[in-house]
């Protein structure tokens, strides 16, 4: 079983294999939702910022007053309208290609399209994984506050330097079976 899932207390029998799946994969979870929902994906951005961090972030090597991109978005179904996924980005804008970061400002592409689009070579290292209460995430779901998500994150390196730190979360209740 992966590791990541059992250090969490994450019990990795509980889960279908579709859920295994999307919390340890290091591909692109809008190609596996796609494949798994017979759906397009589109992305809905929610908030995207540029910031100056107020502490340290080890996973990727910055120092306190460090310029970052803050993101937050949904994977939508682009028929149902369905959230499947929420995930909230913090990307080192200075490390990416400026064509790249004009991109990732400027369209409505989900990430790992930008990156095979722009033929980015990329390492992904998963560093942690998670269950917690749904809370202000439960609009997006329809679910109840004190439902469970799952989630996993995960660093992005390319030139071997951490560029983006990504964390993905859906609700327990979902990939059980097909949707």
């Amino acid at each position: 079983m992966h590791q990541s899932l059992i250090d969490r207390q994450i019990e990795p029998l509980s889960l279908s294999p579709f859920q295994r799946i999307i919390l340890t994969t290091d591909g692109t979870v809008t190609e596996i939702l796609e494949a798994y929902l017979l759906e397009k994906i589109q992305l809905v951005k929610l908030s995207e910022k540029l910031v100056k961090i107020t502490k340290p972030i080890p996973a990727l090597d910055l120092d306190i007053d460090t310029q970052v991109i803050e993101r937050k978005i949904l994977l939508q179904g682009k028929i149902s309208l369905n959230n499947f996924i929420y995930a909230e980005s913090i990307i080192v804008p200075e490390r990416l290609e400026p064509k790249l970061k004009s991109k990732l400002v400027k369209s409505q592409e989900p990430m790992g399209r930008l990156w095979l689009e722009h033929k980015l070579e990329i390492f992904k290292e998963i560093i942690d994984s998670a269950i917690e209460t749904a809370e202000d995430l439960s609009d997006f779901f329809n679910i109840a506050r004190k439902d469970k998500m799952l989630s996993r994150t995960y660093r992005v390196f390319s030139n071997k330097k951490p560029i983006i730190m990504i964390t993905e979360k859906f609700p327990e209740s979902y990939f059980r079976k097909k949707m």
